[in-house]
């Protein structure tokens, strides 16, 4: 994930289903599709869906998550041991917190348009991974595709601990730091397998800011830091041995479109995220809520070495940036920690899972075509005033004088 001469584009990882693929996994969900058609049908899926994005000017491309099951999160929920049946979706029996209390007509409103999968799926076991074959299959489809797309770096996203088993109720270990980890140790099978295999993987982390606005109040702002803090560190144990420069790490505040009123603020967690043993750290910055926080990185510093994967376009609306806003949002970052530390991205996945979609496929592409069009602009601008520079600061040539 490094030029020498421009700044690259990628994005968080999920796309919108086409319509005869979602159609297709609507019936497998009812036991209309056996693998015979499924796998086939992912394959061409995932073969496409690369092609398009180094069409559209990206150039660390993904599956689109489109051999996911449930949603950007609990799919892993399908590849472990451990835990029981869903019990309600996530979405019923209301929610009385943050954002949901102070609009719950509009959330209310919002839950009937969501086709959310997600739900409460408990822990009454053991954690162990099984998705061995399922993982094996998403890797080799990406790297399929990238070859016949022609895309040189590729990247898996999965889910981080803290974001994996936030709606799974631990009933089997005996704390909540044993289960978190139990859970990390399983993950790192997925981080690893992807890394080996000569991918980048993204860990997903949603949940961690996000959990924020669920905690406080009542709980106290060191009550959530003590809880994420074990969650970052059963991650880290979960990436332990991995080259950091093949790890990006994911956070967002949540991908629906809504007000976002309470979110945490970016430069209270800023200090947690950077503990993360990864590469590169990807933080949504375009909305209307956190396109500010661009300033937080003057006053903490990143450490070296290390990139940032800034959010310059939005999933949220179907409005699609011009790239000179784009290329604007960039050279914000570069010029506070350099041009060769920024990659372009988006603030989060254009479909949360096989059937909520943020926004119109066409505008998706239409918005990754304008994330490399401003990349472009904000390269040319960064990399000539680099030149300008140079050639300044190049020591005069001596002139010997004439003999007589």
């Amino acid at each position: 994930m490094a030029s020498e001469n421009r700044i690259l584009t990628t994005h968080v990882g999920s796309l919108v289903r086409p319509d005869d693929f979602t159609a297709l996994l609507r019936r497998r969900m009812d036991g209309k599709v056996n693998d015979g058609e499924y796998l086939p049908a992912l394959r061409g899926a995932v073969n496409k869906v690369a092609t398009e994005q180094v069409a559209a000017g990206v150039d660390v491309v993904s599956d689109g998550e489109y051999g996911k099951g449930i949603g950007w999160e609990q799919y892993v929920l399908e590849r472990l041991e451990g835990f029981g049946p869903r019990v309600v979706l996530a979405t019923e029996g209301g929610v009385a917190f943050g954002d949901f209390a102070r609009f719950p007509d509009f959330y209310a409103e919002m839950w009937t348009k969501e086709n959310y999968l997600e739900g409460i799926f408990p822990c009454v076991g053991p954690i162990k991974y099984t998705g061995q074959a399922a993982l094996k299959r998403d890797i080799d489809n990406l790297k399929t595709a990238m070859a016949a797309a022609g895309a040189s770096a590729g990247f898996l996203p999965v889910a981080a601990p803290a974001s994996a088993f936030s709606m799974s109720p631990n009933q089997y270990y005996k704390t909540d730091e044993e289960y978190v980890f139990a859970g990390a140790e399983a993950l790192r099978t997925e981080y690893k397998t992807i890394t080996d295999a000569g991918l980048f993987v993204q860990i997903d982390d949603a949940h961690l800011p996000f959990t924020y606005d669920r905690m406080v109040p009542p709980a106290t702002p060191k009550e959530f830091r003590k809880w994420a803090r074990i969650r970052v560190d059963a991650l880290n144990h979960a990436l332990r041995g991995i080259p950091e420069d093949r790890v990006r790490y994911h956070i967002c505040w949540g991908s629906w479109n809504g007000p976002h009123s309470s979110d945490v603020p970016l430069k209270e967690i800023a200090d947690l995220i950077l503990k993360v043993r990864a590469g590169a750290y990807s933080i949504e910055a375009a909305n209307a809520r956190h396109e500010h926080e661009w300033q937080v990185w003057k006053t903490i510093k990143l450490p070296q070495h290390k990139k940032l994967i800034p959010g310059v376009v939005s999933h949220q609306t179907n409005v699609v940036e011009h790239p000179e806003l784009v290329a604007e949002r960039l050279l914000r970052f570069a010029s506070v920690v350099g041009r060769d530390r920024v990659l372009a991205g988006t603030d989060c996945g254009f479909a949360q899972g096989p059937f909520v979609r943020r926004v119109h496929p066409s505008i998706q592409w239409a918005k990754l075509q304008s994330l490399a069009a401003g990349a472009h602009l904000a390269s040319k601008a960064l990399w000539k005033r680099a030149a300008k520079k140079k050639k300044k600061t190049k020591p005069a040539k001596k002139v010997r004088g004439k003999r007589r």
